[in-house]
């Protein structure tokens, strides 16, 4: 059950994301449950393996460049998912930003503490 609450958050989460940036857009809600689902996998499968082979730039950087790739994966969701679209990578990066900083307000939010 807490997979579904979560998926949902998510999901809710990039709405409010793409309603706040006119550079995102997102159909509908149903695509910001296709893209919840997409983006989940993406960072499941891709970002830790990126995050390995960019870790001399990331320890460089103090840990800034966790947000280009952030962004580099928002672009390859946007390229899979049809009905969501991204007009730049800043629009991305910026996503990317206010999409982990909505999830954290929500995770906050509902959590049982």
């Amino acid at each position: 059950m807490q997979l579904i609450f979560n998926w949902f958050f998510s999901a809710v989460a990039i709405a409010i994301a793409s309603y706040v940036l006119p550079g995102v857009f997102v159909d509908s809600f149903v695509i910001a449950l296709v893209l919840a689902v997409v983006l989940g996998a993406i960072n499941a499968i891709l970002k830790p393996i990126l995050i390995f082979l960019t870790l001399p730039i990331n320890i460089l950087t103090l840990g800034l460049f966790t947000l280009v790739i952030n962004a580099m994966l928002v672009l390859l969701a946007s390229s899979i998912v049809p009905g969501f679209w991204v007009s730049s990578f800043w629009w991305a990066m910026l996503f990317a930003i206010t999409l982990s900083i909505v999830n954290w307000a929500l995770g906050r939010f509902g959590r049982n503490d």
